[in-house]
């Protein structure tokens, strides 16, 4: 479809780049479209190709990643790839779902697969990014694009250590300059952005802890390990001596997913499994955080004469957003809607693989409001019911065609 129609309201003449009411209404569709099919990391065939349709439809070129999912496009170069020109804005998103169920009961557009549901809004990201690229490859062919985009529609976000350092391998940051993505908050309201300069996000990995004991009789624990107690005692002991073998404003914080062991009520068991998450609010503290964390875990299991065994993984670092970058999304806000539609926001200790691009790019990522203005319910991330005010579509669009065309060459 041709956007040379766009309608611009008051306020939004200073840019070009405004999203058309034909196009907002056909990207609403293509989010729910997306929300009714999630797919999970690395298996989002359905997606990739639903995006790359899209994008050749207006002309574009888009590049699957060589692992099937997820894809480039390069908006406003000659021949459609980026071949040495100038380097680029990137525009990130994620496209894959979480498994769990969709719990939205009254919602036509709710998912259709069990046990999968777009729960963080990355079905919101990726329309956003697609969006843009729409109406920015319309913007190339009026020359009124100064600099070449890239979008980058990232898989396997979900999935430690994250689908961006694949992304990145496969070429997605070559030619780039900055790089910008935003992540939907239920707790800011719809046409609003949260920005905060610094991290943003925090650190995250993955500990998963077995332990092992003879086992024996609940009569007799003294002549065994008893292991429950010392499964026990590992989540009750370990987050508390590792808080203290840190700085506190370093934020290392151990937090239980899963604990199994057992079968009968008179029988000490023989093996016990734990799960769970390491999060970290400051970068030099995260490196440290594997030695520390399997340091106390081998007191607290030695102590009680069990047998550990410790897999850690290692996730992502903070998303640290770089000062100019975030200047820039904030010029862009305030450029589409006002003063008012920016604020502040705090380092959450959620994790995101995003900040893996910020290892190799200056950039900066965005809090869209996707709350419904005076809506009380707070619909939380990664849960079931978890839904959108689908205006912050427009929103994001505008947001990223705006920075697009003010960022310094």
């Amino acid at each position: 479809m041709s956007l040379e129609s766009e309608a611009v309201t008051p306020g939004e003449a200073v840019l070009p780049g405004t999203l058309p009411e034909a196009l907002r209404a056909e990207l609403v569709a293509f989010r729910r479209d997306l929300h009714m099919h999630p797919e999970l990391g690395n298996q989002e065939f359905r997606t990739t190709a639903a995006i790359k349709e899209r994008l050749e439809k207006a002309g574009l070129k888009p590049r699957v990643l060589a692992a099937g999912t997820g894809l480039l496009c390069d908006v406003g170069v000659e021949g459609g790839v980026w071949d040495g020109g100038p380097r680029m804005l990137a525009l990130r998103a994620d496209i894959d779902a979480l498994p769990i169920p969709d719990a939205k009961t009254e919602c036509a557009y709710r998912s259709t697969v069990p046990d999968r549901a777009h729960a963080c809004g990355h079905d919101v990201h990726t329309t956003v990014v697609l969006g843009a690229g729409l109406v920015l490859a319309s913007l190339h062919e009026r020359g009124l694009l100064r600099r070449p985009v890239r979008l980058i529609f990232q898989p396997a976000e979900e999935v430690l250590p994250g689908g961006a350092a694949d992304a990145i391998e496969d070429g997605a940051l070559d030619g780039v300059e900055r790089i910008l993505a935003v992540h939907c908050d239920p707790r800011v309201d719809a046409g609003r952005i949260g920005l905060r300069q610094g991290p943003i996000t925090s650190a995250c990995d993955r500990l998963e802890i077995a332990l092992d004991g003879p086992g024996g009789h609940t009569a007799r624990p003294h002549l065994t390990t008893d292991l429950v107690t010392a499964a026990a005692r590992v989540v009750t002991d370990v987050p508390a001596l590792v808080a203290r073998r840190v700085d506190t404003r370093a934020g290392l914080a151990v937090t239980w997913g899963r604990i199994e062991s057992g079968h009968a009520p008179n029988v000490i068991p023989q093996h016990a499994e734990l799960s769970g998450t390491v999060r970290c609010l400051d970068i030099e503290a995260w490196r440290q955080a594997p030695d520390i964390v399997v340091a106390a875990i081998d007191e607290v299991a030695n102590l009680h004469r069990a047998k550990s065994e410790i897999t850690y993984v290692r996730g992502v670092p903070p998303v640290v957003n770089d000062a100019d970058s975030t200047e820039l999304l904030q010029a862009a806000m305030v450029a589409r809607r006002g003063l008012d539609s920016v604020e502040g926001t705090e380092q959450s200790l959620g994790g995101e693989d995003f900040s893996w691009y910020l290892e190799r790019v200056p950039g900066a990522m965005a809090r869209l409001g996707v709350r419904t203005p005076g809506e009380r319910t707070v619909r939380d991330l990664h849960q079931g019911d978890f839904d959108v005010d689908e205006s912050a579509i427009k929103v994001g669009v505008e947001l990223f065609t705006a920075a697009a065309l003010i960022a310094p060459l």
